[in-house]
């Protein structure tokens, strides 16, 4: 969410700026933070303090209500091929790519 802010500024002054969100759904350094101090099995309260879901965030959704066209890859390949195309056209572009859960 701290990168959000900026994308504005790129519409705004049309910068040819591609921003690519790795889109990690749990903040998993803290799940190994748990287990370095002998929490083995977490409890569905203390993982749904690690989450970052329920909301999901949509980030093509995000950068498009503030005028950037954004895509969303799952794969190495498809991620490729939104850098091309942000690359190949004038403008601010925000990709997520998608990571799994650790």
């Amino acid at each position: 969410m701290y990168s959000l802010q900026p994308l504005w500024i790129h519409a705004r002054e049309r910068l040819d700026v591609v921003t690519i969100i790795l889109s990690i759904r749990s903040y998993a350094i803290l799940r190994g933070e748990l287990r370095n101090v002998g929490v083995e099995e977490p409890g569905n309260t203390a993982l749904g303090m690690l989450s970052l879901r329920d909301p999901d965030l949509d980030w093509c959704a995000l950068p498009r209500g503030m005028g950037v066209e954004a895509g969303h890859a799952a794969t190495a390949e498809a991620c490729d091929t939104l850098v091309a195309h942000a690359m190949s056209r004038p403008g601010p572009f925000l990709i997520e790519a998608d990571i799994a859960d650790a």
